[in-house]
């Protein structure tokens, strides 16, 4: 699965998002669509790596703090609220990506 997901990258990173650095200016207003284009696919990319990493950084505290009060069940109020506090700055990044693809969608 993590194969899959890295030719995926790797061909978007490849040969989808360089269409606007090799846009030729003298092509008026094509050269306005693929920088529309760039970032468009920018905007997308920003927000969904983002909503990839955040789910899986979310699952993986989520989990290691589970296993934590599942081997000891005392610690489960020192555990709880590290976790909460690492579960909102995980969310905060994931927010901040959504607003740079604001920001680039608002570009177009």
């Amino acid at each position: 699965m993590k194969k899959l997901i890295a030719r995926i990258s790797v061909f978007f990173i490849a040969f989808i998002a360089p269409m606007s650095v090799f846009a030729q200016e003298s092509m008026g207003e094509m050269s306005d669509a693929y920088k529309a284009l760039g970032l468009a696919l920018g905007a997308g990319f920003a927000i969904g790596f983002a909503a990839f990493g955040g789910a899986i950084g979310q699952s993986r505290a989520a989990s290691a703090a589970l296993e934590g009060i599942g081997r000891n069940p005392g610690a489960a109020d020192k555990l709880f609220t590290p976790m909460i506090i690492a579960l909102a700055l995980i969310e905060s990044l994931v927010i901040y990506a959504l607003l740079i693809a604001f920001m680039l969608y608002g570009k177009i």
